[in-house]
C-alpha cells in the first residue's frame, strides 16, 4: 500500500510540476504582452502630440496673415519623417502628403486610388486633426502609425512566437532524450536480469543433468540450494527496483566481508584482494541485500578494468559519524570528463557493456540509502578510487 501511494505523490507531483511551468509561461507571455502594450499606447500618444504640433505649424503656414518668423514652423513640418500623413481640404481633395512611399518614386505619381486608401486606412487607426484656414474652410490631417510604432506592436508577438517555438523544439529534444535513455535503461535491465539469472541456472541446469544421469556428488544438496538462495536474492533485488526498501540496522564490517568473499571466490587467482575493514564494529542503516549489488558492481567494474588481473584493495573507515569505504584498484583508470556520465544509463566504455551498473549502484546508494557514491580519484594503471560514504555510528 506505501508502495503505490508514493508512485501516485510521484506521479501528482510531476504533474503540478507541469502545470505550474505552464501557467509561469502563460503569466509571462501576459505581463509581457501587457507592458508592451503600455509602451506602444505611450509611443501613439506622443505621435498624436506631434501630429498635433505638425497641423497647428500646417495652419500657421497656410494663413495668409501670419506674422514673425515662419522657418520654426517650416523645420517642425520637415521634421517628421516617420508618422505618415495626407492634408485634405474641405472638398476632400489631397493637398499634401508625407512619409508614405519607402520607394524613390515621386510623391506625386501616387495614385489618388491608393491615397483614398491610405485615408481609409489612417481613419481607422487615428481621429483625423482639424485645421481652420477660415471661417468657412477647415482642412483635416489624416495621419497613421509610424513604421517604429508597426514594428513595436509586432514585436511581443515575435518574441513570443520565436520563446513557443524554441520550448517546443526543447521539449521534443528532452522528450526524445527522455525516450532514449528509458530504452537504454530497459535494454540495459533486461541484459542485467539475464545475467544475475545465467550463473545459478546454468549451474542449476548441470545438476539436473547429473541427476539424469544418476550421478549424485556428495556436496549436490548443499549446492543447489546455493544456487536456489542466489535466484531468490536476484528476485529480491529486482523486485525492489522502484519500491522503498527496508533498511535495518547492521554491522557494515561482516557484511562488506561476506560480500567480498563471495566475489573473491568467483575473481580467479590473477585477482589479488586485500580487505582493510575497521577493528571494530561501526553499524550503518542499509539494505544488505542491495548493498551487496553495490559492492558486487563495484567489483566486477574494477575486475573489468584491470582486464582480469591486478589488486583490488578495500579501505573502511570512519569520519564525523559517516562510514567511508574505497575501492581501490590499479585498471585502466576513467578519464576526467568522464567521471559523472559513467553513472548515467547507458554509458559505457566496455565493448560488451550495457551502462547500467554503476547507474543501478548510483541509485542504490545515494537515493535508497541517502549517501554518496563518485569517482575520488584516478591515475589510469596506479590508482582509481571509487567511495561510497553512509551515516554511520560505532
Amino acid at each position: 500500500m506505501k508502495f503505490g501511494f508514493q508512485k501516485i505523490n510521484a506521479f501528482e507531483l510531476k504533474r503540478i510540476v507541469k502545470i505550474i511551468l505552464l501557467l509561469l509561461a502563460v503569466l509571462i507571455s501576459i505581463f509581457t504582452l501587457f507592458l508592451s502594450q503600455r509602451l506602444v499606447n505611450k509611443i501613439a500618444a506622443e505621435e498624436t502630440k506631434k501630429m498635433q504640433i505638425w497641423a497647428d505649424a500646417e495652419h500657421i503656414l497656410s494663413d495668409p496673415n501670419s506674422e514673425g518668423d515662419l522657418g520654426f514652423h517650416l523645420t517642425i513640418i520637415q521634421s517628421n519623417t516617420t508618422i505618415p500623413a495626407i492634408l485634405v481640404s474641405e472638398t476632400g481633395r489631397v493637398i499634401q502628403h508625407i512619409n508614405l512611399e519607402k520607394s524613390d518614386k515621386p510623391k506625386d505619381k501616387i495614385s489618388d486610388t491608393k491615397l483614398k486608401s491610405k485615408i481609409e486606412e489612417f481613419k481607422l487607426e487615428n481621429e483625423p486633426i482639424d485645421i481652420p484656414i477660415d471661417e468657412k474652410t477647415i482642412f483635416k490631417v489624416y495621419y497613421g502609425k509610424s513604421t517604429v510604432l508597426k514594428q513595436l506592436a509586432y514585436y511581443p508577438y515575435v518574441v513570443l512566437g520565436i520563446v513557443a517555438l524554441f520550448m517546443l523544439v526543447s521539449y521534443f529534444a528532452f522528450s526524445y532524450s527522455t525516450r532514449s535513455e528509458q530504452n537504454q535503461v530497459w535494454v540495459g535491465l533486461a541484459k542485467e536480469t539475464a545475467h544475475q539469472l545465467g550463473t545459478p541456472i546454468s549451474s542449476l541446469m548441470g545438476w539436473v543433468e547429473c541427476l539424469e544421469m544418476d550421478i549424485i556428488p556428495e556436496n549436490a544438496p548443499i549446492e543447489m540450494r546455493k544456487d536456489i538462495d542466489r535466484l531468490k536474492i536476484i528476485t529480491e533485488r529486482f523486485s525492489k527496483i522502484g519500491s522503498e526498501p527496508i533498511l535495518e540496522d547492521v554491522e557494515l564490517n561482516q557484511v562488506l566481508r561476506d560480500s567480498i568473499t563471495y566475489m573473491q571466490t568467483r575473481s580467479g587467482v590473477n585477482v589479488h584482494f586485500d580487505v582493510q575493514l575497521l577493528n571494530h564494529n561501526v553499524y550503518s542503516k542499509i539494505n544488505v541485500n542491495l548493498f551487496n549489488w553495490v559492492v558486487e558492481n563495484l567489483i566486477k567494474n574494477s575486475i573489468d578494468a584491470m582486464e582480469g588481473r591486478g589488486e583490488l584493495l578495500f579501505k573502511v573507515y570512519t569520519r564525523n559519524q559517516k562510514v567511508i569505504i574505497d575501492f581501490i584498484d590499479n585498471g585502466k583508470g576513467i578519464h576526467r570528463n568522464q567521471m559523472t556520465d559513467i553513472f548515467k544509463p547507458g554509458f559505457t566504455t566496455k565493448k560488451r557493456g550495457w551502462g547500467l551498473g554503476l547507474s543501478l549502484a548510483k541509485r542504490i546508494i545515494e537515493d535508497y540509502h541517502k549517501g554518496q557514491i563518485f569517482v575520488k580519484e584516478s591515475n589510469p594503471f596506479v590508482k582509481t578510487t571509487f567511495r561510497i560514504i553512509l551515516e554511520g555510528n560505532t
